[in-house]
């Protein structure tokens, strides 16, 4: 090996910038590696090793790794074809051949061609980082990068830069290797769609049935754009699901299939993110915002608290309560100083007069608060006054009370707003029969979710609530009903056939545990780099948010004002039933004591005075 070799390859490292690690592959005399490590390992940690290895150990620093290997040896070929996919991801190779370096060596031309002809059955794809050093005389060489753009398309020649006289002149125009190759020149790829109603596929970019397969419609635009920025074609081909994995064949099926199969490069139809999913396929990008959640119109107040409570805060209960009890004592003290004062007519004998009794005077008061008046009323002058104070106070409280039922008996409830919130909730459940849908919900392992599906979806014949579309909406609309489904699909079906009153009070709550459903990709596929930056792009020109807002609608504006009157319902007034059953079955109750003591107490009697009457006779 010349001299120059080694210098060459170290400023070809310099330029390039990001490895740490050169691995020289090769089997080289002594003096030759010496030189190398010489002019290498001031600046990088150099290895030396055989050229037989056809196994690649893996770690987390593969990407800073640059391999070198020499054609000249008899292993490197098979070296090379053992590296497989390591021929383009992670790590960077220099190829030699340390035969041309020497005195006799071939023209540039026919170096090149060697190479070609040695490395033409490899899998040097658009993102492998292959250079070959060309001696085209006397310390003068060329580095060129070797690759194509599919496994069965011919090798092209990229010129990366000249070495002169120990200086090396950067021939390339764009320094990043995606963006540099990044027009395909027409390659064809392969893209798998999702399409669950075969009607899609007449309206995929006209913006029709927005709400049947629209992530699909959505994404399939998007894929179009990406191909176009790519320089590329493209073939879809149409799957009914995602994919998962069946157990019995040990295999993927629908899109994903197609991706961990080799036989699409790109998923057209996003999709979620899921650990099982990480190691078959590669997430790239979000291009959807979209979320699944459960859409429901708010109940009414009464169907989460009691609205007689709801009126005062709970200081203003207590104080209430005071002023009765006050007042009461108030008035038993004066009643009973009043009937000990002799008047001028004696009218002990009138009812209507308060009598000094604790618990006559509680029951007037309490008839006060219920706006009941009283049928008796205190004698003396102070003893009034109470009574009049007692009234005022209490009748504005009342009319703040009663104003204020009528406001709480026509408000939507706020209470509902977590999944434990809403499992507890009388409100009966659904779900838009979808794929995913009934997958998350099977599949579900948390206790609440498991609990809203076990107790809320699943029916007692084992069946499950999963409906269309139009029928869930319109139970929504209805009351009293939660409907999962994707955001946008639900508020294009309600913003078009609610009217502007029902479209208020609507509230959702996500009960899927993933993020939004992003762009896949085959694993470990060599246009990674392409189609993210593709993607990127186009969400930066705003064609991304102009396809999604065109196919996704967005939550209706309230603008009926929510003033529709709400007809008060037995629910509303399930508290002042439930007093009046309590009440009436505790008078029954005390009224059946009193029937039993009394009788008790009269037979007790009879039983005593015949006692008595036996012992007199005895006597």
């Amino acid at each position: 090996m010349e001299a120059d070799v080694p210098f060459v390859v170290l400023d070809v490292l310099r330029t390039i910038k990001y490895p740490l690690k050169v691995t020289v592959m090769s089997c080289w005399d002594r003096v030759d590696k010496f030189e190398l490590f010489n002019a290498l390992n001031d600046r990088y940690l150099t290895s030396f090793s055989d050229d037989h290895i056809s196994q690649f150990v893996e770690d987390i620093n593969d990407h800073q790794t640059f391999l070198v290997v020499d054609l000249s040896c008899r292993n490197t070929v098979q070296l090379l074809t053992a590296a497989g996919k390591l021929l383009y991801i992670k790590y960077r190779w220099l190829i030699l051949n340390s035969n041309f370096y020497k005195a006799n060596q071939p023209n540039g031309q026919e170096q090149v061609e060697f190479f070609m002809e040695k490395l033409r059955e490899l899998p040097l794809l658009v993102s492998s980082e292959i250079f070959v050093i060309i001696k085209e005389k006397n310390r003068h060489y060329r580095i060129e990068q070797i690759f194509k753009q599919s496994v069965d398309s011919s090798l092209l020649v990229e010129s990366f830069g000249t070495w002169i006289n120990g200086s090396l002149m950067d021939d390339r125009t764009l320094k990043v290797t995606s963006i540099r190759r990044l027009n395909l020149n027409g390659h064809n790829l392969r893209a798998s769609l999702v399409v669950t109603n075969p009607d899609t596929m007449h309206h995929l970019t006209d913006y029709r049935d927005k709400h049947i397969d629209t992530i699909s419609k959505v994404n399939y635009i998007l894929t179009n754009c990406l191909v176009h920025y790519m320089g590329a074609q493209v073939n879809y081909s149409i799957v009914s699901t995602w994919g998962y994995f069946n157990t019995s064949t040990k295999r993927w099926d629908g899109m994903i299939g197609e991706l961990s199969h080799g036989l699409a490069d790109l998923g057209a139809s996003p999709l979620f993110f899921t650990t099982d999913r990480i190691a078959v396929i590669e997430y790239v990008a979000m291009t959807s915002a979209t979320r699944s959640k459960f859409i429901f119109r708010s109940p009414k107040l009464s169907y989460t608290e009691n609205v007689f409570l709801l009126p005062f805060d709970d200081f203003v209960w207590v104080c209430t309560a005071a002023v009765v009890l006050l007042a009461s004592f108030l008035l038993v003290i004066t009643a009973h100083a009043e009937w000990h004062v002799p008047l001028a007519a004696d009218d002990s004998s009138d009812a209507s007069i308060l009598r000094a009794s604790f618990r006559d005077t509680l029951l007037m008061i309490y008839g006060a608060t219920c706006q009941q008046g009283s049928s008796t009323l205190p004698r003396s002058l102070s003893a009034r006054t109470i009574t009049m104070i007692t009234f005022t106070i209490l009748m504005f409280l009342y009319v703040c009370y009663s104003a204020n039922i009528v406001a709480l008996l026509q408000s939507p409830s706020t209470k509902i707003r977590t999944l434990d919130d809403l499992l507890a909730s009388r409100l009966k459940f659904g779900a838009h029969d979808t794929v995913f849908n009934r997958y998350y919900f099977t599949h579900a392992m948390e206790p609440t979710r498991q609990a809203i599906y076990e107790r809320k979806i699943k029916q007692l014949d084992g069946s499950a609530s999963f409906i269309p579309l139009e029928q869930g909406i319109d139970r929504i609309r209805k009351g009293l009903y939660a409907f999962h489904v994707e955001q946008g699909v639900g508020y294009k079906v309600i913003s078009e056939t609610y009217q502007e009153d029902e479209k208020c009070g609507l509230q959702e709550i996500q009960y899927l545990q993933v993020i939004d459903p992003y762009y896949a990709i085959q694993k470990n596929s060599s246009f990674k780099e392409h189609v993210k930056i593709g993607l990127f792009r186009i969400n930066e020109h705003g064609i991304q948010h102009r396809e999604n807002s065109n196919l996704y609608t967005k939550k209706p504006k309230c603008t009926g004002g929510g003033g529709k009157f709400v007809p008060v319902s037995l629910v509303d007034t399930e508290p002042a039933i439930l007093v009046i059953i309590w009440g009436a079955g505790l008078a029954a109750a005390i009224f059946t004591g009193e029937l039993v003591w009394v009788k008790s107490l009269r037979r007790y009697q009879d039983w005593k005075g015949s006692h008595v009457v036996q012992m007199v006779y005895s006597d």
